[in-house]
């Protein structure tokens, strides 16, 4: 899967160890690394397994999101133009090929 960012705060994130370690701590940097790994391994977004992969509702629906540690989330949303849609008008996860990472941490507080 193709994986963007929102911004370049997010990509140091996912992809300097160092910054990860210090902003989210070793555990939820390791889990981040590995979720990264999932997404990118992944043809399309309804492949992921691991992390309770789920789409979000109300203020972040469109979003999509897997577990880090903790309550911390990793949420993206689809980078296609047009966003492929079910029967339903809902989005069609399974034909989601390209992401954009829009937020890392806990969106509960």
């Amino acid at each position: 899967m193709r994986i963007n960012y929102q911004d370049e705060k997010l990509r140091k994130l996912c992809e300097i160890r160092r910054e990860a370690e210090k902003k989210l701590g070793a555990d939820c940097a390791k889990k981040l690394r590995a979720r990264l790994s999932d997404l990118d391994a992944a043809t399309h977004v309804r492949e992921l397994i691991a992390g309770h992969p789920h789409p979000l509702e109300r203020d972040r629906l469109g979003q999509f999101a897997v577990n880090l540690t903790g309550g911390q989330r990793l949420v993206f949303t689809p980078d296609h133009e047009p966003i492929p849609k079910d029967n339903q008008g809902h989005i069609d996860w399974s034909q989601i090929t390209s992401i954009t990472i829009v937020f890392i941490g806990d969106y509960h507080d």
